[in-house]
């Protein structure tokens, strides 16, 4: 059987992922699917940084905006739509384009496996901290299915579950689902984009004050008053929960810029960290005023087209 071709774009966030995507899909008649655990949130916007309405038009968007904020989603979940999507793709014969900075979305898409999370000392002892009815119940709030198969007392493997559920935002049950996969059967070319980290941070600086200018505060504001709690796991990610912190009081908006400045440098270097293991990966580095077609011409020289 011949292979289809998937094109993968990783890289941290900042990078310029988007731009370069729209820019390759327009050169090779493709279309892209969104690798993001945050962009497939309705009403989720400006902290998660969608392609605009009129990038969209310009390019077929796939798996943005495709469940409610309070809806479980996983990896297992991601992957299945994401084939669905670059099904369809092929099926138009043209090319599909994954493109996202959410590594174990990547990997279940492409891999079909888990390799699991690593062992995590903090964590551990801070759970250890608590009873076994209490570990027991926070389990089932976040993955009853693992729940309904442990003992309440099995403190051992309930902590594991409690442990990994921290370290990925994923109930270990879909992680679980997702390694009993098969390798998906395409032709694939891995692309990562990355740029000096002086310029990256400054980059991620700029980004996060853009977000405050088109109303970050105000889409958080809002989410709440449509009745979504804020102790959801897409509120407690990156730009929401520092915004959360603010309108709760524990802090100025000032700080709360500065938070999520530091916290999205920190998040782009645990995304570099997990893409530089996949050697599978053909990196280009975008130099300062390089534009998105002169990386697509980088691109095209390594897809021969």
């Amino acid at each position: 059987m011949i292979k289809k071709p998937l094109i993968v774009i990783v890289g941290p966030t900042a990078i310029g992922k988007s731009e370069v995507a729209i820019e390759l899909a327009k050169r090779i008649n493709g279309e892209i699917v969104s690798c993001d655990s945050c962009q497939v949130y309705k009403y989720l916007n400006i902290g998660t940084a969608k392609p605009t309405k009129e990038e969209r038009k310009k390019i077929p968007h796939h798996l943005i905006d495709v469940i409610e904020p309070d809806e479980e989603f996983n990896a297992f979940l991601y992957a299945r739509k994401a084939h669905k999507a670059i099904s369809e793709i092929h099926k138009k014969k043209k090319t599909p384009i994954l493109v996202g900075g959410s590594g174990l979305y990547v990997r279940a898409t492409v891999d079909g496996i888990f390799l699991g999370a690593k062992k995590n000392k903090a964590i551990r002892e801070r759970l250890r901290k608590f009873s076994s009815d209490t570990l027991y119940r926070k389990l089932k709030k976040v993955d009853s299915e693992t729940a309904s198969h442990l003992h309440p007392h099995d403190r051992v493997r309930i902590i594991r579950a409690l442990e990994v559920y921290e370290l990925t935002g994923q109930p270990i049950s879909a992680l679980q689902e997702v390694s009993k996969g098969k390798e998906p059967n395409y032709n694939l070319t891995m692309i990562g984009l990355k740029r000096k980290r002086k310029e990256l941070y400054q980059r991620i600086n700029q980004r996060v004050e853009r977000m405050i200018k088109k109303g970050l505060v105000k889409e958080v504001k809002n989410l709440l008053k449509k009745g979504f709690s804020k102790d959801l796991i897409v509120l407690k990610g990156l730009g929401y929960k520092e915004i959360i912190g603010y309108l709760d009081g524990e802090y100025d908006l000032k700080e709360a810029i500065r938070l999520l400045k530091r916290n999205s440098r920190r998040f782009a270097k645990r995304q570099l960290t997990w893409f530089n293991k996949d050697k599978r990966i053909h990196w280009i580095e975008i130099k300062k005023g390089d534009s998105a077609s002169k990386v697509v011409s980088q691109i095209a020289k390594l897809l021969k087209c």
